[in-house]
């Protein structure tokens, strides 16, 4: 019997944005990152979430499971995921036990080919349907600028989802000043085309929702000005990173 504990920030009965179909989402809490236009700051610190074990999590999730129909399930979001990797290897396992669709969705900043680490992945992929993989920018020092970290490892990862075959869905966060530069859009496009499973490219536009958080968390927000992009770069950003701009 585990005795595995998970830390959750919140809970989504029906998420129709995080993964095919109707779905459960489960955010849980640790990030490592530091984007400058995260929404959600409020996950950064594990320790703040709810402590559940995998099988009251799974419990509380399967209530919804009349409205998952044939392509719902549940997506494990963040805060990032894969922190707490041992938690989610025992909930995947379980949650296939019982026939559910399973989704990650990930930053990949925790990834790595050290051990322990790499195993765990590997296991956990058997239980895992579909990966959400943020790639929040293509330039390395633009993206150590922007989230205070490497993408180094993350391009490694989806390297390896694909040699894996296991199915991706990529995203992109489109930031005015930040990361909606043509020029990096299509070495983005480039990168994906190195990829074999990638099934959707999908582009989230920056938004101003969550600034009231950094606010009440005393953090100052470094995007301050910065407006949404307008309709015309999110429909450029598609075009290009689904291959159908040249």
């Amino acid at each position: 019997m585990s005795n595995q504990i998970g830390y959750v920030h919140s809970f989504e009965s029906f998420g129709s944005a995080d993964g095919p179909g109707v779905r459960t989402i489960i955010f849980l809490s640790g990030c490592a990152m530091r984007c400058e236009f995260c929404h959600n700051p409020d996950t950064w610190k594990r320790e703040a979430g709810t402590p559940y074990t995998a099988d009251e999590l799974l419990k509380k999730a399967v209530r919804y499971r009349p409205y998952w129909r044939e392509k719902g399930g549940i997506t494990v979001s963040g805060g990032e995921a894969l922190l707490q990797i041992d938690f989610l290897l025992e909930l995947f396992r379980k949650a296939k036990e019982q026939g559910i669709h399973t989704v990650i969705d990930t930053s990949g900043n925790p990834f790595t080919r050290e051990e322990p680490f790499f195993s765990k992945f590997e296991e956990l992929m058997k239980y895992t349907d579909l990966v959400l993989l943020d790639i929040k920018e293509i330039d390395e020092e633009k993206h150590k600028k922007l989230t205070g970290h490497t993408n180094a490892n993350i391009l490694d990862m989806a390297r390896v989802l694909s040699d894996m075959g296991k199915p991706m869905w990529i995203r992109h966060v489109l930031v005015p000043e930040r990361t909606d530069v043509d020029e990096d859009l299509y070495k983005l496009r480039a990168f994906i085309d190195t990829l074999d499973t990638v099934e959707r490219v999908e582009v989230l536009p920056y938004h101003t929702l969550g600034v009231f958080k950094w606010e009440n968390l005393g953090i100052p927000y470094t995007l301050e000005g910065i407006e949404p992009p307008t309709k015309d770069r999110v429909e450029n950003a598609k075009a290009i990173l689904e291959g159908k701009k040249q």
